[in-house]
């Protein structure tokens, strides 16, 4: 008998250690391939660089204007892609803001430029100024993530590091990525907002803008907790904390958490106004008992009850056994974009679990709606004459420049596909296109032959 025990105690042993071995392995394979994600963002964010270096510098010493358009529609995507490439970095929790804001503030000077007639329109003394002025600039920035990169390679600095020193509060401690990115940020911060002229217009500075506008009084940690309270409807013996955000942000808030028998629910709720910026209520969702309709019409009686009026459905999806609902507000029977509101649903019971009017509280303001200048039979002709329009209505939305804009809103059919096509009101150029989703189909039933 004691054998036998002697056996499974080594074979549990045995079990156990290859269990450990295998998570550690595991866990080592999951951090080398955060770590190699890290690194080639970064080096692909210092390439960028160097190349949006150069591009302006080449639409410095260009003279003809059939050649410029294009060259600045190039510099404005390296933008685009240098700032996908800093969100990929572990730098959430560092400032980096003002980069950001400037590389933003680039793609939006060289689009605007890049779009307009050229040779109608040269660019002015001015801009050519403005043109050098970036292009001195993005050269500091260019010598400086230079530095940080022999860092990096020379002495085999891990990203890795960065994210736990950030994660854990220390990045004040000595860390050379980190010093170098602050070095990055102190000297953007440096340059004079009035350089960078009229042209200039980031989504940065327009969320700014938007969430100065609310309207309120400020409120304390005390009515946070009774405002969170209230959304996440929580007993009467619930646990709340409340921590105040927003240090180097645009915008000051409180982060809540109400813990109660039905679950836990975090927010982030404005200081000016207590607005409800984003809620997650995290619980399981049961089995579905009410229809998605039901859920939508109790995602509206949400809005409705808080505050967010005129509010109308855009879209509704269903994943599981939860509903996800998109609004958008309606001015005057113009559909406002910008001010759109997310939505979430439980189908088991029809409580809310999911919120984000991140959007609405950014973009939300009295307007002036003007009237079109383009009459809507001469705007219908810029559309492709195959689209077969199915319905139509006056709609503001945000251009690629971020602008509001008013447009005529079309939904049309292509065939198999559902398009929603934008024409300005204004001028009647084409905005934007976008392609609608089509029901997913059940790869399943389709492997296994069924209908």
């Amino acid at each position: 008998m004691r054998g036998v025990l002697i056996a499974a105690l080594i074979v549990l042993l045995v079990g156990t250690g290859y269990w450990g071995y295998q998570e550690h392995k595991e866990k080592n394979a999951i951090l080398i391939n955060a770590e190699n994600n890290y690194q080639r963002a970064f080096h692909e964010l210092t390439y960028n660089i160097d190349i949006l270096h150069d591009k302006i510098g080449t639409a410095l010493a260009m003279n003809s204007r059939k050649s410029l358009s294009p060259a600045l529609a190039e510099v404005w995507r390296m933008t685009s892609q240098a700032n996908s490439e800093v969100g990929q970095l572990p730098l959430t929790l560092a400032p980096f803001s003002k980069t950001e804001e400037f590389l933003s503030q680039i793609g939006d000077f060289t689009y605007k430029t890049a779009v307009r007639d050229l040779e109608k329109e040269p660019l002015s003394d001015e801009e050519y100024q403005m043109l050098k002025s970036l292009y001195q600039k993005s050269a500091e920035i260019q010598d400086e993530l230079r530095k940080v990169q022999y860092l990096v390679l020379n002495n085999r600095l891990r990203w890795m590091d960065v994210e736990t020193a950030l994660a854990t509060g220390k990045g004040n401690t000595d860390n050379s990525i980190i010093d170098g990115f602050k070095t990055v940020e102190e000297k953007v911060s440096g340059y004079s907002e009035t350089d960078l002229g009229q042209f200039l217009s980031s989504s940065i500075k327009k969320k700014e803008k938007g969430y100065k506008n609310l309207k309120g009084k400020t409120i304390s940690k005390k009515e946070a907790a009774a405002i969170a309270k209230k959304y996440a409807k929580a007993s009467g013996g619930a646990k709340v904390n409340v921590t105040e955000g927003g240090k180097g942000s645009d915008y000051a808030f409180y982060s809540v958490t109400v813990k109660d028998r039905s679950g836990e629910t975090d927010m982030d709720i404005t200081k000016k106004g207590g607005y409800p910026i984003w809620l997650i209520k995290n619980r399981d969702v049961k089995e579905q008992k009410i229809s998605l309709n039901e859920a939508g019409n109790k995602a509206a009686e949400f809005l409705q009850k808080n505050g967010f009026e005129n509010m109308e459905m855009l879209e509704s999806a269903q994943y599981d056994h939860v509903g996800v609902f998109t609004f958008v507000a309606r001015e005057k029977d113009v559909r406002v974009y910008p001010d759109a509101v997310k939505i979430k649903i439980g189908l088991d019971d029809g409580s809310l679990i999911g919120f984000s009017a991140e959007e609405y509280l950014a973009s939300h303001n009295t307007r002036e709606i003007p009237e079109p200048a383009v009459q809507e039979a001469e705007a219908r002709k810029r559309l492709n004459p195959n689209l077969k329009v199915m319905d139509q209505r006056l709609a503001i939305i945000h251009n690629d420049a971020n602008e509001e804009v008013l447009c005529y809103e079309y939904l049309g059919v292509l065939g198999d596909d559902t398009y929603r096509v934008f024409v300005n009101a204004e001028d009647g150029t084409e905005e934007k296109v976008e392609k609608l989703q089509n029901a997913e189909p059940i790869y399943e039933n389709l492997i296994n032959g069924k209908a």
